[in-house]
């Protein structure tokens, strides 16, 4: 049943609101946000197969069993970064920029995830969340499609965990700002929840840009389901669970990003159908008192970790993974369960890396199907990399 919409999402019409109903992002409101405000159990949120400057948060929302509130992208992108806007840059020197109030606020987090999109491409300067981080380059070793922050201590507030300092870009001789096609990661996620959430399903939607994750997922859930998602080029992880979260997803494409799955503290997650590529740090990193499973998966690693489970003081996670295939490119990276986890493999396959455990790995010694995964899961512009 279609909405009756009065005045963009601020009431609709009593006869059908105790009805599922279709509310859709642009006619019947104007927001995502609106739209999720809006969401009563049953009805599903309609996005447009464009691209939205917005991102999709859901804090305390609650469906009903059997009646979820679903959001459907049909496609959207959910994009994280917005063009450089010039009025906030100086030019300090012929060809040098600076920027002091480029966010409204900035905390170590967010300048250890940061990036620029430059003509395109992410510019990390060699820095990644949870992997390596080069210092940052002083402002006058700066080379054109450089950047560098400089810190300024003296203003930072210790109590707020809130910091202060300037953004440098340097471009190439004759550039003007206007016309160097620079994006900044303006959003922190594509998707996010926070709160006690319960009985919603995220559908169709990519994640792309954000300085965090492209989902990122706090508080405590409960039947929650994500299905067909993708996170590209996000600042930290493509999919990330915290605290009690307890969610499956159904359909992962993770690319680019620091990390393509980051799971914590006392979540239990569910992934099945995923593929992961490019990714910087780590693909598949789950740690602390957690319960995680992964299955029907090919990772295509270039990160420094492919795999990593590890508890903490007092915790044990668990990890069980089920016709999963990881092939490495390039120098090796690491396959790894610590003494305080634990690893149960089914249909297990490791191309180019080594499994070291100091916990405990129980597998059946059966391997991936390979070929099977290849076909249905990854794009066709990867499966050449994957050719033995």
């Amino acid at each position: 049943m279609r909405l009756l919409p009065w005045i963009w999402g601020v009431m609709i019409t009593a006869t059908v609101a105790a009805s599922a109903r279709d509310i859709r992002v642009g006619e019947d409101v104007k927001t995502i946000a609106a739209a999720i405000k809006l969401a009563q159990p049953g009805d599903t949120i309609h996005l447009q197969p464009i691209v939205y400057r917005d991102y999709a948060g859901f804090y305390g929302k609650k469906g009903e069993p059997g009646k979820p509130i679903t959001l459907d992208g049909h496609g959207a992108t959910l994009e994280g970064s917005d063009p450089l806007d010039p009025k906030q840059w100086t030019e300090v020197s012929p060809g040098l920029f600076e920027a002091s109030k480029l966010l409204t606020r900035l905390d170590d987090p967010i300048i250890m995830r940061w990036f620029f999109l430059w003509d395109g491409k992410m510019n990390h300067m060699g820095r990644t969340s949870k992997g390596k981080k080069a210092p940052f380059k002083k402002v006058e070793d700066l080379q054109a499609g450089e950047w560098t922050f400089v810190q300024d201590h003296a203003r930072d507030k210790a109590m707020a965990n809130q910091i202060f300092g300037s953004f440098f870009i340097r471009l190439p001789a004759g550039q003007k700002l206007p016309d160097a096609r620079i994006f900044v990661p303006v959003r922190s996620v594509g998707v996010g929840l926070g709160g006690a959430n319960a009985h919603l399903v995220i559908r169709n939607i990519t994640a792309t840009h954000p300085h965090n994750d492209g989902f990122n997922i706090h508080g405590d859930c409960r039947d929650v389901v994500f299905e067909n998602i993708r996170a590209i080029e996000c600042g930290d992880d493509g999919v990330s669970a915290h605290e009690s979260a307890e969610y499956r997803v159904d359909g992962l494409v993770a690319i680019g990003n620091s990390t393509g799955i980051t799971d914590t503290v006392a979540a239990k997650t569910t992934y099945r159908h995923v593929f992961l590529a490019d990714n910087l740090a780590f693909d598949l990193y789950f740690l602390n008192d957690g319960r995680y499973a992964v299955s029907d998966a090919v990772v295509l690693s270039s990160s420094e970790h492919a795999l990593q489970v590890s508890g903490g003081k007092d915790q044990h996670s668990e990890l069980r993974l089920d016709n999963v295939l990881i092939h490495r490119e390039g120098s090796k990276g690491s396959v790894s369960v610590a003494k305080d986890a634990t690893l149960f493999a089914r249909r297990f396959t490791l191309e180019g890396d080594e499994l070291k455990s100091g916990g405990k790995v129980e597998t059946d010694g059966a391997p991936a199907e390979r070929q099977v995964l290849i076909e249905s899961l990854v794009p066709s512009e990867y499966r050449s990399r994957l050719a033995q």
